[in-house]
């Protein structure tokens, strides 16, 4: 293929790269050596990561949340027009606002449904495994070159926003790719084997119900702790689904799989760790950070306890 996951990787790592840059160049940053160094051990993670030694890689992943943890990543200062300048842009461009946030979702999944017939010389222009993500990107510079046309600003005003937002997210922005990779940690690991052994070893899973209740609330707990569901997947499911719920009840693991997932998003819903749900979407709206999860929480447990039953009534008698 002509273009791969790696140049969508390049790009984001130049784009951290300016970010770390802009935020050393800030004199005003509070916390600017240790913000830079975050950002820029994290742009080095795309850009020359596949040439580094894993153990290298783990070490940067390792000084990334030291710094994080020992509060090193803060907020530069930003230029924010005033109330009244706002409303004149926002009165000048009117709907037109609304392009490049529509173009990306529509320039993705034409790309996504067209790339696979776009050859160029008998190879194909996009890796056919990462389409989407790759049309993402293209949709997202299109956007950019859209926004700068009509706003009638230059790219680097676009990189300053880009660290606005990378500045307001913080440290979240590196957490779902992190959470992304701990399931498969913990799988190889042999946690599913441990939480099976501890199961069947204290639980008293001769009641059905007992065995159902179990995947289902233990699949929203690890989801909590690990802030994804996918990574508590293959933990609870070969720990308890397939053993007892499949091995021993015979249910159908179609069913078993659909609602232990729902259930998993139930921990979503009441975790800070999924930053992407959760934490993002207070840190853009400028709110308190856990306002998001104390307003799902609810919906969540209700939603946890139909899961019990339904999966309870679907299991064979």
């Amino acid at each position: 293929m002509i273009l791969s996951l790696s140049h969508l990787f390049y790009l984001v790592g130049a784009i951290l790269a300016v970010t770390a840059v802009m935020t050393l160049a800030d004199r005003n940053h509070p916390k600017r050596f240790s913000s830079a160094l975050f950002w820029g051990l994290y742009a080095l993670a795309f850009l020359i990561g596949d040439f580094l030694p894993p153990a290298v890689v783990g070490v940067g992943v390792v000084v990334l949340a030291l710094i994080a943890g020992l509060g090193g990543v803060g907020a530069g200062r930003h230029h924010i027009p005033s109330a009244a300048e706002a409303v004149a842009s926002a009165k000048r461009l009117g709907n037109k606002l609304f392009v490049p946030a529509l173009a990306i979702p529509l320039l993705t999944v034409a790309i996504t449904l067209s790339g696979h017939y776009v050859i160029i010389g008998g190879t194909p222009l996009f890796d056919p495994k990462n389409t989407t993500l790759l049309a993402l990107g293209i949709a997202c510079i299109v956007a950019l070159v859209l926004a700068c046309w009509l706003t009638r600003e230059t790219p680097v005003q676009g990189l300053r926003e880009s660290r606005r937002l990378t500045d307001a997210l913080g440290w979240a922005l590196v957490l779902p790719q992190m959470l992304g990779m701990l399931g498969l940690v913990f799988s190889d690991a042999g946690v599913g084997k441990a939480v099976a052994h501890l199961t069947t070893s204290y639980v008293n899973m001769d009641l059905r119900l007992v065995a159902v209740a179990l995947y289902v609330v233990g699949m929203a707990l690890f989801t909590v702790i690990m802030g994804n569901g996918f990574a508590a997947f293959p933990v609870m499911t070969g720990g308890v689904a397939v053993p007892v719920l499949i091995g021993v009840y015979h249910g159908n693991p179609a069913v078993i799989a659909a609602v232990g997932m729902l259930s998993g998003y139930c921990g979503t819903l009441m975790t800070p760790m999924a930053a992407n749900f959760n934490i993002v979407p207070a840190a853009l709206l400028e709110i308190d950070k856990n306002a998001v999860i104390r307003a799902q929480i609810p919906t969540a447990l209700a939603l946890l306890a139909a899961n019990v039953v339904l999966l309870y009534v679907l299991m064979p008698l």
